[in-house]
């Protein structure tokens, strides 16, 4: 019996479901046969035989001769072991699937999701801010080179291997993904870092062109002279690393364009700059600031971190304001040389 059931593990799971789904239904039939009277129809003796090798044994029906009891025997030797076989290789199958999902093994079939490409603590700072948000239910996947997937999450999914690969990038599905964020390596020096980057946006852009679709390409650059490189590959948003990446990269995923604004912020290779600036004696409230700094050419947005100001302009300034504004570097000279 136990070499028996040794040989039916090693079984084709098809064929062993096809031969014991026979056996349940042969021996509904046998103990119909065995006991008319007890078992009046082959569906009643099918439903002793399945609360029998589930264990469930509810009681209702049971056989009262002895060949029907010998058969009954040898069902819960047999059967119950045909039931734990197929209970073991359902474990094994969602065990094996769980391992190759985390070897990053298995295709993406999903659709609208964040494609990130590249691993690393300010990625996963991203990915959580992305998954915490309760206005956003696209899932992520992350392609890269590691073992097995570095995050663990009922909407992460990992693929392993080389995104420059065409093949790579059809097992994440990039033709129906959101966006796509291409992350800085890490250390690595400036150029190597962004000749990376560069050359698997460059991949993108092929793989967009071959297909003939748009895909929206975000990336990550370390040094700031390189974005002119980066304009060549068609990239739609570029992001330079600081320490307040991972916050400007989740906007960018979820708002398009949206880290255009920040990069006039915080890139001089821009006209517009965020100032601090000393307030004005003269002015008394927010409105009296902002008049006074929009007929100059500046744009009043906070006080400290303040950004609701816009909404209480008939506040008075406190003494220990800071102001911060937005405009050129000129505009700010200006300002800053202003007689109080």
């Amino acid at each position: 019996m136990f070499e028996l059931m040794k040989r039916a593990v090693k079984i084709n799971t098809a064929k062993l479901l096809i031969f014991t789904a026979i056996f349940y239904v042969l021996s509904a039939f046998i103990i119909h046969y065995l006991e008319p009277e007890e078992f009046p129809t082959p569906f009643i003796g099918f439903w002793w035989v399945m609360t029998t090798v589930t264990t469930i044994g509810y009681g209702d029906y049971a056989p009262r001769t002895v060949p029907g009891m010998l058969y009954g025997m040898f069902l819960y030797l047999f059967g119950i072991g045909l039931i734990g076989v197929i209970l073991g290789k359902i474990v094994d199958a969602y065990s094996y699937f769980r391992r190759m999902k985390m070897r990053g093994k298995l295709d993406y079939k999903g659709n609208n999701h964040f494609l990130l490409i590249g691993w690393s603590k300010s990625v996963q700072k991203t990915v959580e801010e992305i998954l915490a948000n309760k206005d956003v239910d696209n899932d992520v996947v992350l392609i890269d080179h590691l073992k097995e997937s570095p995050f663990v999450h009922e909407r992460f999914h990992y693929i392993r291997g080389n995104p420059t690969d065409m093949d790579i990038l059809q097992k994440a599905n990039i033709d129906q993904a959101n966006s796509v964020s291409v992350f800085a390596s890490e250390n690595e020096d400036e150029v190597t870092t962004d000749g990376k980057t560069l050359l698997v946006a460059l991949a993108i852009e092929e793989y967009a062109e071959a297909r003939n679709i748009e895909i929206y390409t975000i990336a990550e650059i370390v040094h700031e002279a390189h974005i002119r490189m980066f304009q060549y590959a068609k990239v739609d948003e570029f992001v330079l690393s600081t320490e307040s990446f991972p916050h400007l990269m989740t906007k960018a995923l979820l708002h398009h364009g949206s880290s255009r604004l920040f990069m006039n912020l915080i890139s001089h290779a821009h006209g517009e700059h965020m100032w601090e600036i000393k307030p004005d004696p003269s002015w008394k409230t927010y409105e009296d600031a902002f008049e006074s700094l929009r007929r100059q050419g500046a744009n009043l947005i906070a006080d400290g971190n303040d950004l609701s100001i816009i909404r209480r302009m008939h506040d008075a300034i406190p003494s220990d304001s800071r102001l911060y504004v937005i405009c050129d570097e000129e505009t700010y000279r200006k300002l800053e040389l202003a007689p109080l």
